[in-house]
C-alpha cells in the first residue's frame, strides 16, 4: 500500500466525524426552510496530504492525526442513528452497548392546498443531545397531521392530543424531534416517519433506561 493510500485510510474516519460535527441543524417549522443539498466527499477524487519523506516526521504526523481523531470520540455513552440503514445504537467508544432496528424520516413532502404551507419529512442530520425524557408521552398533533388526513386543523387544542401513538417512552433531542415508540412495529427498518426516530417497545425501554439527559446523539 503506497503512502497516499495509508494516509487516506487514516483520515477517512476523521473527515466523516468532522462532517457530522459541522452540520448546521434547523427545525422544520411551518413552513420549513428548503432542504440543503448535502456535501458529498468522494474518496476517488479527494486530495489527501502526503506524509513527509522523513520516516520520523511521517510517524509524528500520523500520531498527531490519531490524537486529533481520539479527541472527537465522546468520552461517555452516546447514541448513533444511521438513517440509511435504520439502525440505532448506544455506544461507548467503539463498543456497541445496545442496537435496535428503527424507522426514520421518509423524505416525503406534503403541501396544504389551501394555505400553500409545505412540510418535508426528514430526520435531521447532525450532532444533538437528549434534552428530556418522558414516560407515557402525549403527542400534540401539528397542522400537517390533519392536512395529511384530508382534514382541516382544529381550533380546539384538545382535539390535537393523541395518547397512544408515541409508545411508552420518548426522548427529545431538540426542535420537536423525539426518539419514541410506535404502534406500527411492522414498519420498523423502513423510512416512514415524519422526522422522529421510532423504536420497538423492547429496544425503546432499553435505550430509555440507559440514556441520561445530555447524552450525545449523532445522526447521519
Amino acid at each position: 500500500m503506497n503512502r497516499r493510500a495509508r494516509v487516506g485510510l487514516l483520515l477517512v474516519p476523521l473527515l466523516l466525524l468532522l462532517a457530522v460535527a459541522g452540520v448546521a441543524v434547523r427545525l422544520l417549522v411551518f413552513p420549513p426552510p428548503p432542504p440543503l443539498a448535502p456535501e458529498v466527499i468522494s474518496l476517488d477524487t479527494a486530495e489527501f496530504p502526503l506524509l513527509p519523506e522523513d520516516p520520523r516526521k511521517a510517524k509524528k504526523e500520523l500520531e498527531q492525526a490519531r490524537r486529533a481523531l481520539a479527541k472527537l470520540v465522546p468520552k461517555g455513552e452516546y447514541i448513533v442513528i444511521n438513517t440509511h440503514a435504520n439502525i440505532a445504537q448506544m455506544r461507548l467508544g467503539e463498543k456497541v452497548l445496545l442496537q435496535g432496528v428503527c424507522s426514520t424520516g421518509s423524505g416525503g413532502a406534503l403541501t396544504d392546498s389551501l394555505t400553500g404551507q409545505k412540510w418535508i419529512f426528514n430526520t435531521p442530520h447532525g450532532v444533538f443531545r437528549i434534552q428530556n425524557k418522558l414516560k407515557d408521552p402525549i403527542w400534540r398533533k401539528p397542522d400537517w397531521a390533519f392536512v395529511e388526513e384530508g382534514e382541516r386543523p382544529p381550533r380546539d387544542v384538545s382535539e390535537r392530543f393523541d395518547f397512544n401513538v408515541m409508545g411508552d417512552y420518548a426522548m427529545g433531542f431538540g426542535d420537536g424531534y423525539f426518539i419514541h415508540g410506535t404502534i406500527y412495529e411492522r414498519l420498523l427498518g423502513i423510512s416512514v416517519t415524519h422526522g422522529c426516530v421510532r423504536l420497538g417497545s423492547d429496544d425503546l425501554k432499553k435505550f430509555y433506561d440507559r440514556t441520561k439527559p445530555g447524552t450525545p446523539v449523532y445522526i447521519f
